[in-house]
């Protein structure tokens, strides 16, 4: 049945949040949101078994299995591989107690828009665990960036849809529509393992990976983090992020690990402070971890989010990698969970900047224009999303939802020399570096 829960401070999990979470710290880096404006509806919360497992969005699997579009996006791309430049770590003390271990896990979970998928049972017993430590921050991420949306809308209700994959794992999608200041926002992660398909070990040969079945068989386990924000305001940017793990164990037992994701940005009119604004902030996030990554990730997302037969980029970018899998397990997760934090400060600055702006209906149109683009992109060139459609079993309404709610395409439309739409086409077909 569908549970109401009112306004998100006042959800049973959020409760407790007051009392054992307390609020963000200004760099959205905390662990959960002790209060907010907007309400939740929930669907299936906290009903039936907990769902167990991981979910791949890297190879385009996780469209078909899990159905993340944006998380199944960035795996088809380029063959390239990340690396980052290794880092030092910092000897951490004992562990406490195990009743402290747990009250910390059930105080984290409390903040978290639906109860994690993997059981907490399973997730106590292995606290050290890669698989687990990104299990709740994808969760943590989801109830930010949530929490962040529902209180600059002022009172939009989120759907929380939980959902079971019968092959292994499951995920939570939260959805609001038709809010004052969004028209759609989602937010959802997924958490699925089980064996590999044929064609989706095919696609990570193709990128070069050496993978070896057993009885045709490549057990996996994979989950991630995907969002993809449309403002109702032409003046306030679109954003898309996501976050990945993936994990598969050949035939002699050797496990191969990697992390992907992104963040970027994709505005309808071009602000120079809101641009420099954006990449700075992924730009900091990245260099604490290494002066070499934003540069790098920054040119890869440019190059990857291309509408080839427009000639122009999606959006004005931001980072992108794949098959990030060095220095360690341990450096590229504090890589992946800097990045994580810094989407709320890196984008709802901008909503709130923008939300209340004036608006003719010439630039409300060209805003529609723009989203067919962004609409072109996500269903010819992503590759994740083509392959998830025509997957048996695939989730559609997950694969969907990073679609708009309204689009427009006019035939043979060019916007007026040195008009503000041709100077964001201007950027589009001519990536700029924003922090130099």
């Amino acid at each position: 049945m569908a549970l109401y829960l009112g306004r998100l401070s006042s959800g049973p999990w959020c409760r407790a949040a007051r009392v054992g979470c307390g609020e963000l710290r200004s760099s959205w880096s905390g662990r959960c949101a002790a209060g907010t404006a907007g309400s939740v509806h929930c669907r299936g919360l906290w009903n039936g078994p907990a769902a167990r497992g991981g979910a791949r969005l890297g190879t385009g699997l996780a469209a078909a299995l899990a159905g993340l579009a944006g998380l199944a996006a960035a795996a088809f791309g380029h063959v390239q591989r990340a690396e980052m430049v290794p880092k030092s770590s910092v000897a951490r003390g004992p562990s406490a107690a195990q009743e402290e271990a747990e009250d910390e896990l059930s105080r984290r979970c409390s903040c978290f828009m639906a109860p994690p998928v993997t059981d907490l049972s399973e997730l106590r017993r292995r606290p050290g665990d890669i698989k687990t430590k990104m299990e709740l921050l994808i969760l943590e991420t989801q109830a930010q960036v949530c929490q962040a949306l529902a209180q600059v809308d002022g009172g939009a209700s989120f759907s929380v849809d939980r959902w079971e994959r019968k092959e292994g794992g499951g995920g939570i999608s939260c959805v609001l529509q038709d809010g004052r200041v969004f028209e759609k926002a989602g937010v959802s992660i997924s958490v699925v393992h089980g064996n590999l398909s044929e064609e989706a070990a095919k696609q990570m040969r193709s990128r070069g990976k050496v993978l070896k079945t057993k009885d045709g068989k490549l057990p996996f386990s994979a989950m991630g983090v995907s969002s993809v924000i449309h403002p109702k305001n032409p003046h306030a940017p679109t954003i898309h992020f996501n976050y990945r793990y993936f994990e598969v164990e050949e035939a002699d037992g050797n496990k191969q690990w990697w992390f992907g994701g992104g963040c970027d940005l994709t505005p309808t009119y071009l602000n120079h402070e809101d641009a420099v604004h954006f990449h700075r902030t992924l730009k900091e996030a990245c260099d604490q971890h290494g002066p070499d990554l934003y540069p790098k990730f920054k040119k890869w997302c440019d190059d990857y989010f291309f509408i080839t037969h427009r000639g122009e980029r999606r959006g004005i970018g931001g980072i992108f990698f794949d098959d990030l899998d060095s220095p360690s397990k341990e450096e590229v997760f504090r890589f992946v969970e800097s990045c994580a934090q810094a989407v709320v400060p890196s984008y709802i600055p901008l909503v709130k900047k923008h939300c209340e702006d004036s608006f003719t209906p010439q630039e409300k149109l060209w805003q529609q224009l723009r989203r067919g683009r962004y609409v072109e992109f996500n269903l010819l060139y992503d590759r994740g999303t083509k392959f998830g459609l025509f997957t048996p079993g695939s989730r559609i309404e997950s694969i969907l939802m990073s679609l708009p709610l309204t689009a427009r395409w006019e035939y043979m439309h060019s916007p007026s020399e040195n008009s503000k739409e041709a100077e964001i086409l201007e950027v589009l077909r001519h990536p700029r570096d924003w922090v130099h």
